[in-house]
């Protein structure tokens, strides 16, 4: 279960916040946060090689697993490529994703496509690559019996709803009774139609389940997919076969955002799938994970310059670059996704000093774009630095483009045992004509044309 503590009084060990200075300074000196790129995203090398060694590690001993990342929560190639090359498959949700995850050089067989709006076009280029996919419903089953070639090399699932409930946030619950994805098991007769779509179709060999993520307890991400596994034993027995052979077990793992600490961890994720499912793990079926934040969360972080420090109505404000239009969730569900503030000073140096209660605000023109209301911190003043800690999957990759704000830079780094930072390039920050051109600029006389 997550903790709860009072996003008011965040923990933030001194030798991480030692670190990150280190990385914001080399950043400040190589010009990476100036006058006129005032925010950028950071990833953390080791901690992603560590991470996802971690995962590794937690299903160590079973036969048959993928461990796939949800190329959702960071979708950028190099980061993607990185994870590539320690081992890694890709599950993808969309064309543009699926693109990212060919430019990164995963291979098609190492490729999951999951979506629960798949075009005929998707689906055929998935199959015709060899690339696996999981059908959200029946009627995609229809539409891969009249695409699916002989000889297809695509593994193919079906997602199902194991409708066990919702956890604490409901945008991050999809096993609720009425989430949109998959086929709802508990519904009068879906069961049944389920079993029947397997035996009448001896390609289809996997079966697909995701509970959901944040918000959501392991006892009930656990349940859901014991759930699946015990619909993949009932198919078995009506098809007088293994038919199903591979359990794609989906993602999910909450993450701590209220201090250093990783919890819960992949080991406590496998030891609750052990205890709910006890034949999951005992080589009958190949397994897929589909992970995403719960690798890159802690792995990364979002500098910004303090460009104005005011009062109004006797609070103090910093305003800043980082708002919602790279810290979307916070901004817009502050309950549910707080993070964590750090507070450094012009040169990248951590503050300290007396606290003091302070809203960290955005650039973006609308009342709510506060990342941080009431947080007690070191007094922060024109110029310095605010750090958001733990945004290493989905903010800084996936900005909103709201105020046509650029996206931000994002650079990697890799600290050495001599505490020497070397950073490279990740994303190239967005320029202005870029934003022109995305918005048109090339057909500008375009409806004037029409009148």
């Amino acid at each position: 279960m997550l903790r709860h503590v009072d996003p008011r009084t965040p923990s933030v060990a001194p030798r991480t916040a030692e670190r990150v200075g280190a990385v914001l300074r080399r950043a400040i000196e190589d010009g990476l946060l100036d006058g006129g790129l005032p925010v950028a995203g950071f990833v953390d090398v080791e901690g992603v090689r560590r991470s996802v060694g971690e995962l590794h590690a937690a299903f160590d001993g079973v036969p048959d697993v993928l461990h796939t990342f949800a190329a959702k929560a960071s979708s950028l190639v190099p980061v993607l490529r990185l994870l590539a090359g320690l081992g890694m498959g890709c599950e993808v949700a969309s064309p543009g994703e699926l693109r990212l995850a060919r430019e990164a050089g995963f291979a098609p067989g190492r490729i999951v496509l999951d979506s629960p709006a798949k075009t005929w076009d998707e689906i055929a280029e998935a199959l015709d690559l060899g690339i696996a996919l999981n059908a959200d419903n029946l009627a995609e089953l229809d539409r891969i019996d009249a695409l699916r070639p002989e000889g297809c090399a695509s593994v193919v699932g079906l997602r199902v709803n194991p409708q066990v409930g919702g956890g604490a946030i409901g945008a991050m619950s999809t096993a609720t009774p009425t989430s949109k994805f998959g086929v709802a098991l508990r519904d009068p007769g879906s069961r049944e139609r389920v079993v029947e779509a397997f035996v009448r179709r001896p390609w289809l060999t996997r079966l697909h389940a995701h509970v959901g993520s944040q918000g959501c307890p392991l006892e009930l991400i656990a349940e859901g997919i014991a759930e699946t596994y015990r619909l993949a034993e009932e198919i078995n027995a009506a098809a007088g076969r293994q038919q199903v052979t591979s359990l794609d077990i989906g993602g999910g793992l909450p993450v701590n955002f209220s201090d250093d600490e990783t919890r819960p961890t992949f080991r406590d994720y496998t030891a609750a799938l052990r205890a709910a499912a006890p034949g999951l793990f005992d080589g009958r079926y190949g397994l897929v994970t589909e992970f995403g934040r719960s690798i890159l969360a802690k792995n990364g972080f979002i500098a910004a310059r303090v460009e104005y420090a005011k009062e109004a109505g006797g609070r103090r404000i910093a305003v800043t670059h980082a708002g919602a239009q790279t810290a979307t969730r916070t901004v817009l569900m502050p309950g549910s996704w707080p993070l964590r503030v750090g507070a450094f000073d012009a040169a990248g140096r951590p503050k300290d000093g007396p606290q003091v209660a302070q809203d960290v605000a955005g650039p973006c023109c609308f009342a709510g774009d506060v990342v941080a209301e009431d947080r007690e911190l070191p007094l922060l003043d024109e110029g310095d630095h605010v750090v958001l800690y733990d945004t290493g999957a989905y903010y800084f990759s996936t900005p909103w483009a709201y105020n046509s704000l650029p996206r931000v830079g994002v650079h990697g780094f890799a600290v050495g045992a001599d505490g020497g930072v070397r950073l490279t390039v990740v994303r190239d920050a967005q320029t202005l004509d870029e934003i022109a051109a995305e918005s048109g600029a090339r057909h500008r006389d375009g409806l004037a044309g029409l009148a």
